[in-house]
C-alpha cells in the first residue's frame, strides 16, 4: 500500500534575472550569518542550553521557541532574509547522525 505524500516537493527552474539576483543577495546574507555562528559556536552552546538561537545581521537572538526567536530577529533585522536558526540541546550527549 502506498500512501500519498500530503506535502509533495515541487521543483522548478528559475531563470528570471531579478529573482536570481534576490537569491544571490539572500545567500550572501546567510553566509555572513553562518560565519558569525561558526566563529562564536563554542561560547554559545554552553551559555544557551535548551534554547533556540538565531543569527540575523550577524547578531545573536535567543528564545524558548522558534517562533519567538524569529520574531525577535525579524524585528531587529527585517531586511535580513538569510537567517540561521538552530536548537541547542539541554544536555550534552553524543549524537550519531546516519542515513
Amino acid at each position: 500500500m502506498t500512501l500519498a505524500n500530503p506535502n509533495p516537493i515541487t521543483m522548478e527552474r528559475v531563470t528570471d534575472p531579478e529573482e536570481l539576483a534576490k537569491t544571490r543577495v539572500q545567500d550572501e546574507r546567510a553566509k555572513l550569518n553562518w560565519a558569525w555562528r561558526v566563529a562564536h559556536a563554542t561560547e554559545l552552546i554552553d551559555q544557551h542550553r535548551g534554547k533556540v538561537l538565531c543569527v540575523a545581521g550577524q547578531e545573536l537572538f535567543v528564545a524558548d521557541t522558534t517562533e519567538q526567536v524569529l520574531s525577535l530577529a525579524r524585528a531587529a533585522h527585517p531586511e535580513d532574509d538569510g537567517l540561521i536558526t538552530w536548537y541547542v540541546p539541554k544536555e550534552r550527549a553524543y549524537r550519531i547522525y546516519a542515513n
